[in-house]
């Protein structure tokens, strides 16, 4: 496993992370055994949040053994205080912890989440009060909307951004291009969420009898080697610090196991032509 500069926060994490929705519903053994194999690779990052189900009940015990050696991140999708601070206790009791390293603003998705969330009650000032006292080393934004994550960046200075900066949705309308730029100038660290997805699902009915019901986008099947590697590739060729996989094991261990040969081999014009050929595939659907 290699490691990156996450930015500013002076840590050095892995260049796959784990998602939290790969210990989601699989029971407290499976996680223990998911959670074990990552650190065996030397993932060191991990991110979760209340909304993925159980997963911060059995994440957080499985990562007990291991707390003083990774980086534990977590998330909040209220926009306002009063309900983020209930969240937030329940929170770091499932997660065993009294910090987090890092800890963000979840889905962001339009201008009134952020109107929400900076105003008279809003859930930054609990945020600010978490990074003054360092119960959040530092602080963050997901979204997969790019102008309202643009305005967050605008309005405070984050330490981190998690964002969908996906192939198909990139080379097709250029998504991500300006928020990265951006980050990029402040020294955040950056995420990638759905580097390894290949398209939104046509169907719930499909999703839910394919190997992959816990991801909320089609992943990309891991027996397609030279696709999940080169859209891999094609983030990390963005300037991502960190992959995080889908929400399942399988796609989270294939990305484990080839990030190395896609750091060491980056993105190259046979990828880019093969990618291009992908996205006639997809051309027209949706992403998510």
């Amino acid at each position: 496993m290699q490691y990156r500069t996450f930015g500013r926060t002076g840590f050095d994490i892995s260049a796959v992370s784990y998602g939290g929705i790969v210990s989601m519903e699989d029971g407290q053994d499976a996680s223990d055994r998911y959670v074990a194999w990552a650190i065996d690779r030397g993932v060191n990052y991990f991110d979760v949040a209340p909304s993925y189900g159980d997963a911060e009940e059995k994440l957080g015990n499985s990562i007990v053994p291991y707390r003083s050696q990774i980086h534990l991140a977590c998330k909040t999708a209220e926009r306002l205080k009063v309900n983020a601070e209930k969240e937030l206790k329940r929170s770091m009791e499932l997660l065993h912890t009294d910090y987090f390293d890092v800890y963000q603003l979840h889905a962001i998705a339009s201008m009134s989440d952020v109107e929400t969330a900076f105003g008279p009650g809003g859930v930054m000032e609990m945020v600010r009060t978490l990074k003054e006292k360092g119960i959040a080393r530092n602080v963050g934004i997901t979204a997969h909307n790019e102008d309202a994550a643009l305005r967050c960046l605008e309005l405070y200075d984050f330490d981190t951004v998690l964002f969908p900066f996906n192939w198909f949705m990139h080379m097709e309308h250029q998504m991500g291009a300006r928020l990265i730029k951006a980050a990029k100038e402040r020294n955040m660290g950056v995420l990638c969420m759905k580097a390894f997805i290949e398209r939104k699902w046509d169907s719930e009915q499909e999703r839910m009898t394919s190997a992959f019901p816990k991801s909320w986008c089609k992943p990309i099947d891991v027996e397609d080697e030279v696709f999940g590697v080169a859209a891999m590739k094609y983030a990390l060729s963005l300037g991502v610090d960190t992959l995080i996989p889908p929400g399942n094991f399988a796609s989270f261990s294939f990305a484990a196991d080839h990030i190395d040969h896609c750091l060491n081999n980056p993105l190259n014009d046979a990828d880019r032509k093969f990618l291009g050929e992908k996205l006639d595939l997809v051309r027209g659907k949706e992403f998510f």
